[in-house]
């Protein structure tokens, strides 16, 4: 199948809708929606059909890492931001499992429950940008991370953000007041603008943290890989989707590696993180482990001699010992 002919338009979801199935597309447009020109084939499990088969695999990976992420920023108890970045990925998990439903079919689009599920995952979309562009501003401590300020000023307004654009989904798939799925401008703004502009924003204070504030540049390498893993996608997921349908035969679209790329670019977000935040070894629970590394690198004579915290040398006319346990922290931290 040939490309649609239709022209990408400011508040208009035609030609994106022809392009890619979005979870939007059969809610605006005309009455029946916008049906893209060429999608992935669907397949028939237990008398179910589920569609984007391949892509869903790829959702249910992004769950599995996701987990992993959450799992290791949990391990990390001393780190700055810890609390704040966390609610971070479990939007992100909240959005894949929305995504899951209604991309699948599992939530058909011909139930009188799609439009409210499509506009609580148009809404948690904008919350996990929102969020994102708040934890940009934890690194500059305007507010002291893990504190009550700093995480429900976040929850708070991230929930703002997420009703408000749900309701506004919902009244413009419903033609509620002024809005009409027909010219759903206000949406549109919202999906493209108000989104990219929250991850622009973030991406600038990051760079402007890491030249600032710290000595190690590996870290930007981090935020290029991640904008440039989101960029490769958009354009896949908008320009040339239909190429790779037909390409494909039908098996995969531009949703699929779409889907791959935003996985990519929120793994890169995690790696980022991680190498700006170091651990307060001391009150790590972990830290038991290091000391007991040292231990056994040790020859056996300085164990005889003491061992580790059994040694101790005396100054002052031998009266006072100069190491112990606690000096022995101060001195490795």
């Amino acid at each position: 199948m040939s490309a649609p002919d239709l022209k990408f338009a400011f508040g208009n979801f035609n030609y994106i809708c022809s392009t890619v199935s979005l979870t939007l597309c059969p809610l605006v447009g005309e009455a029946d929606g916008i049906e893209p020109v060429c999608y992935s084939r669907n397949v028939r499990l237990a008398d179910t059909l589920i569609f984007q088969p391949s892509t869903l695999i790829i959702h249910l990976i992004a769950l599995i890492m996701t987990a992993i992420m959450i799992y290791h920023i949990r391990s990390k108890y001393t780190a700055v931001g810890r609390k704040e970045i966390i609610m971070f990925f479990y939007l992100y998990m909240l959005v894949t499992i929305m995504d899951l439903l209604l991309i699948s079919g599992i939530i058909p689009t011909a139930s009188d429950l799609y439009p409210y599920f499509t506009g609580v995952h148009i809404g948690l979309i904008s919350a996990t940008f929102w969020c994102l562009l708040l934890n940009g501003f934890v690194g500059f401590q305007f507010a002291e991370d893990g504190t009550p300020l700093s995480l429900w000023s976040i929850r708070i307004s991230s929930f703002l953000v997420f009703a408000a654009v749900t309701f506004l989904s919902i009244a413009t798939f419903n033609t509620l007041g002024p809005f009409d799925p027909a010219h759903p401008v206000a949406l549109w703004v919202v999906f493209f603008i108000f989104n990219d502009a929250a991850l622009l924003i973030y991406v600038i204070l990051q760079i402007v943290l890491v030249v600032n504030t710290l000595d190690d540049r590996w870290p930007l390498g981090d935020i290029v890989f991640g904008i440039a893993f989101f960029a490769t996608g958009q354009v896949i997921l908008y320009v040339f989707s239909l190429n790779i349908c037909n390409f494909a035969k039908h098996y995969i679209d531009g949703l699929f590696f779409g889907t791959i790329a935003t996985l990519l670019s929120v793994m890169m977000v995690y790696k980022y993180w991680d190498s700006i935040t170091k651990e307060d070894l001391e009150f790590s629970v972990g830290s038991k482990q290091n000391v007991w590394e040292v231990k056994e690198l040790l020859g056996e004579d300085e164990m005889a001699g003491g061992g580790l915290y059994g040694q101790q040398r005396f100054n002052n006319g031998g009266n006072s010992p100069a190491y112990g346990q606690a000096n022995y922290y101060e001195e490795r931290y």
